[in-house]
């Protein structure tokens, strides 16, 4: 992690106080991209409730390359990691490590403040997203109604009689509306002309009979106020009668229609009904497919995540894990049999001549190398009959693989140990093209990258590599002292004998990162040259040279891959490796001058 993981803290100090908003936050948090790369530096900036990351502090103007709304996001804590924590909105997750536990209490406040000033929660927000959903829901409603088809054609011509009926209805309500008019008009004109004649004849009473026919007295003297007859046609030509009985057969037709309607609408609940509970049954089904999948998605991490890479807490089974492996390798044996080629050979007409001179040895690893190398000798061309912990794994023709199991604190240390029989190669020219590192990547296809720390002389330098990973184990890295050395006869029946050994050191120059396991190793090929005479005066050809091999192999891989999945893969790719190595070195000194 480099520089500070952020340059704002998520407390009250975060907010503006004028506009009452969190201000922004940016710094730098490691990002899990993918199985491959791993955890990677980015720099990632919290504003208006957005998280976008970037590749540097430097590329913002480049613009970012995600981002996450985070109203509806969810920050989960690591269970066992005290520096990460994962962000999901949705099925999109990210993985994110800050630089110690403090700064990741850190963001997480701030992240958590900005989605709560996101407007998602607060009572006007809630009011606003409330009055939305009505109207939404009401005009679905009116939407689902109107566009509504009946099957048939009783309902919509009883739908149309009573568009009839209610226009019928409308001109007979006027009409009769109409005749009540005139009737009031009349009955208020009467009643004041009543008024007025008996506020007249007051005072002239008792008077004869006038002859006007609005007023009559009868024998007692009082007078009476006589109406005309009424007009069997009612006032302005209008059929009272004529017109109720129609209006009453109006709204009695309109309400044998409204029945009608309500029988052929209770007749289609049944089959409307049916089609509800269809659609209730599927969404039941689909509701109960998507708790299903949310809850196995709980359970475990995204296929490929950092919560399935190799350690102690992996959701991964050791028989997913041995499957994965096992594929993984499976597509690059694919890959390297696409892209195998044969090599050109060498330019040069012999090899150079190697002769290790120890005292040339700098850093202070000239002890050590004699000592690695003294040991080889002494243990590792031990014949193994006799020996009941070597079990015999391996064995393809001449090639035998031998290995010891050894555990410690739960890691798996087997020693292996290999033996093979070439021809036509010497032990010279094998050990070589072993210890040469610019010829390094013709043949050894495990390796992704690797640079030569430091070269302490012409026969001894000091390598740091990194192995191609095999998902879901973790990538292995390594830093080893490989020297090459001829051995001295100590009489003149021993075999012409060379030695390569690699061991595993430290350097200032190549620290232990995160990104890596580092692995340590102990490693050696020793290669003795056999020659059969020739017959009578013939020199010496490649068909009398016979070279065998004793390869020995302690390895410490670190971290905590199953002891099953290490011991088959070891059982599958060192017999590979033996056999691709050995063919490569038959291919470049084919038809070149013998170099013991």
């Amino acid at each position: 992690m480099s520089e500070n993981s952020s340059n704002s803290s998520g407390s009250d100090e975060d907010v503006d106080p004028e506009s009452g908003q969190p201000v922004e936050l940016g710094g730098v948090l490691s990002k899990w991209t993918n199985y491959i790369h791993g955890w990677q530096d980015r720099w990632v900036v919290l504003k208006n409730n957005t998280l976008s990351y970037y590749k540097s502090e430097d590329e913002r103007e480049y613009g970012c390359r995600g981002s996450l709304c985070l109203s509806k996001a969810i920050i989960t804590p690591h269970e066992f990691d005290e520096c990460r924590f994962d962000i999901s909105v949705n099925d999109s997750v990210w993985y994110l490590r800050a630089e110690d536990p403090e700064h990741r209490l850190q963001w997480i406040d701030s992240i958590e403040l900005h989605k709560a000033e996101s407007g998602y929660g607060s009572e006007s927000s809630l009011r606003r997203h409330g009055s939305m959903l009505s109207l939404t829901s009401a005009a679905s409603g009116f939407s689902a109604t109107s566009t509504s088809s009946f099957k048939g054609h009783s309902l919509p011509e009883k739908l149309a009689e009573m568009e009839t009926f209610r226009d019928i209805l409308c001109r007979q309500v006027d009409t009769l509306q109409k005749y009540f008019d005139s009737c009031a008009d009349g009955v208020s004109k009467d009643e004041f002309q009543r008024d007025r004649v008996v506020e007249e004849d007051e005072d002239d009473f008792p008077s004869s009979t006038r002859p006007d026919g609005d007023c009559l007295y009868n024998n007692n003297g009082s007078k009476e106020k006589l109406f005309p007859a009424a007009n069997p046609k009612g006032m302005n030509g209008i059929d009272f009668k004529g017109e109720a009985i129609t209006f009453k057969a109006t709204t009695a037709g309109i309400l044998s229609t409204l029945s009608h309607c309500i029988e052929l609408m209770v007749k289609r609940e049944d089959s409307w009904q049916k089609r509800l509970d269809k659609e209730l049954e599927k969404r039941r089904r689909v509701e109960d497919a998507y708790k299903s999948a949310l809850s196995e998605l709980k359970k475990k991490s995204h296929y490929g995540g950092p919560d399935y890479e190799e350690g102690p807490n992996s959701l991964i089974k050791e028989d997913e894990f041995f499957d994965a492996v096992e594929a993984a390798l499976d597509r690059q044996d694919k890959i390297e049999e696409q892209v195998r080629y044969y090599f050109t050979l060498l330019a040069s007409s012999h090899l150079p001549a190697f002769c290790i001179d120890v005292k040339r040895l700098c850093g202070g690893f000239s002890f050590l190398v004699e000592e690695v190398v003294q040991n080889h000798m002494t243990y590792s061309l031990q014949d193994m009959g006799g020996d009941a912990n070597w079990q015999l794994v391996v064995e393809e023709g001449e090639m035998k693989v031998y290995r010891r199991e050894v555990e410690e604190n739960g890691i798996v240390l087997d020693p292996l140990k290999a033996t093979h029989a070439v021809k036509g190669v010497t032990g010279h020219e094998l050990c070589h093209y072993f210890w040469d590192t610019d010829v390094r990547n013709d043949w050894e296809t495990t390796i992704e990258n690797f640079n030569v720390v430091e070269t302490l002389s012409d026969n001894a330098v000091i390598v740091y590599q990194t192995h191609k990973r095999v998902w879901p184990a973790s990538q292995r890295d390594v830093l080893y002292l490989s020297a090459i050395r001829k051995i001295l006869a100590t009489n003149e029946s021993d075999p012409d004998t060379w030695l390569v050994c690699n061991f595993s050191v430290d350097h200032n120059n190549a620290q232990p990162t995160n990104r890596c396991v580092r692995a340590k190793i102990n490693v050696a090929m020793i290669c003795q040259t056999l020659v059969s005479p020739p017959e009578g005066n013939k020199e010496i050809s490649r068909d009398n040279i016979l070279c065998k091999i004793t390869y020995v192999a302690n390895v410490n891989p670190g971290g905590w891959a199953p002891a099953s999945v290490l011991r088959a893969v070891a059982k599958r790719e060192y017999p590979k490796f033996l056999k691709r190595f050995t063919g490569y070195v038959q291919e470049k000194t084919s038809g070149k001058p013998i170099l013991f």
